[in-house]
């Protein structure tokens, strides 16, 4: 049978129980093979419950010492109890001056200590039982996350000044650079927020004009790599010329801030939109206007559109290549039947072919066709070229060119852009 003999009743702070009449300290660490915490005892004395009720440093430095201990146990191992019993008296009974002589020598979880408010100064010298003279029992966990932070940082040598930080912990990302960036002016000292703006305000002076579109080669909500890196470059570039103070840290920061909150502009717009913006108004050739196209991939699969259904041309073909787009599927092909033209799209080749009926099939004979290739230069490319198409059929592609009848010459071509 098992009692609580003892228990701060403030977050894992480990409890003393008693089992049979014996007590024993107990804490949670880890977790097992299925995810569920696992939970440790080792035997404690009376001398050490009595230093436990009423030292909160102690206690509390006698769980850091502990818990590496219960990572040695892993999902399903047992905690070496006569490691643990070990650390009992030199770290609840000895003097400050023993313990702190003692944590240079054994493993100890630092996060845990800086979470209960421990000094992090005396910490990092050795004093760790001066360290814990601001203990409290309630956990600040962002207080540690931080502090990890800073130590990876120190690893790879940056220190951070006071704008840095302010300026990483505008967007977010001061304890977790994966975090997705967002504004969060209120976690910013007042003092230094006007700073901080003015970071943020050449950034977006830098990227004004700049989008980032989405690009179905890659499924439904991948962004388009090419803008996000032209957009981080120019916000770099112009962030680094403005404020020559900040670390790499804080002018990657705003770079991701910009970028992410770009790529979301254009995940929020409807893909009707896009034969609004792509394109030129030049392609426009009512008479050319497609009224129905069909849609295939390289798998055979086949789509039909036509001009009076509720979504454009350009919209219901980028939904077909997201949705059927992959590795070995990059071929696509727009046909307008009724005028003998289509395009194809060669994602794997970075070219698009227009293809033109010059005469129709007869007496059993096989219609002619011309084909011509183009490069193309990323996503947005490929958007303008199906968007011209479909304002205005192969004639609008002239302007697009140049356009190569020759396969020998266009494959020259696309070996001189790769060795570029």
């Amino acid at each position: 049978m098992r009692d609580i003999v003892f228990t701060r009743g403030s977050g894992w702070i480990p409890n003393v129980v008693s089992e049979d009449g014996e007590l024993k300290l107990m804490l949670g660490a880890g977790a097992d093979a299925n995810h569920e915490p696992r939970t440790f005892t080792f035997p404690i004395g009376e001398d050490h419950l009595a230093v436990i009720r009423t030292d909160l440093g102690r206690h509390l430095l006698l769980w850091s010492a502990v818990l590496p201990l219960c990572g040695d146990a892993g999902t399903g191992g047992r905690l070496d109890e006569n490691a643990a019993v070990a650390l009992l008296d030199p770290v609840l009974l000895a003097s400050p001056a023993d313990v702190d002589a003692l944590f240079r020598r054994i493993r100890w979880d630092r996060s845990r200590l800086v979470a209960h408010g421990a000094d992090i100064g005396l910490l990092q010298r050795g004093q760790v039982c001066a360290a814990m003279r601001s203990a409290t029992e309630t956990p600040n966990e962002k207080r540690a996350q931080e502090h990890r932070a800073d130590r990876r940082r120190a690893d790879r040598g940056t220190v951070l000044g006071p704008l840095d930080a302010a300026v990483l912990r505008f967007t977010g990302q001061y304890a977790h650079g994966a975090t997705v960036p967002r504004r969060m002016p209120d976690a910013v000292d007042a003092a230094l927020l006007p700073a901080v703006m003015r970071v943020v305000a050449t950034a977006e002076q830098a990227c004004a004009g700049m989008h980032i579109g989405l690009d179905p080669r890659r499924g439904h909500r991948a962004t388009d790599k090419r803008a996000w890196d032209r957009m981080a470059a120019a916000v770099d570039t112009a962030v680094r010329r403005a404020h020559p103070e900040l670390a790499d840290d804080a002018v990657r920061t705003v770079s991701f801030l910009m970028c992410s909150e770009a790529a979301k502009r254009s995940g929020n717009t409807p893909v009707e939109d896009d034969e609004e913006t792509a394109g030129d108004r030049a392609d426009l050739d009512e008479r050319g206007r497609k009224t129905a196209l069909s849609f295939t991939d390289d798998k055979g699969v086949e789509k039909k559109w036509r001009r009076d259904g509720p979504r454009s041309a350009t919209a219901e073909f980028w939904d077909f290549v997201a949705d059927r787009s992959a590795a070995d599927n990059e071929v696509f092909t727009i046909e307008d039947e009724e005028m003998g033209e289509g395009i194809q799209v060669h994602f794997y080749a970075d070219s698009l072919a227009r293809v033109t009926t010059v005469r129709e099939g007869k007496g059993g004979s096989d219609p002619e066709y011309r084909v011509e290739y183009t490069l193309v230069d990323g996503i947005e490319g490929y958007r303008n070229l199906v968007s011209a198409f479909v304002r205005g059929g192969c004639a609008a592609l002239d302007r697009h060119g140049p356009w190569m009848s020759d396969v020998a010459e266009f494959e020259r071509a696309r070996r001189r852009r790769t060795a570029r």
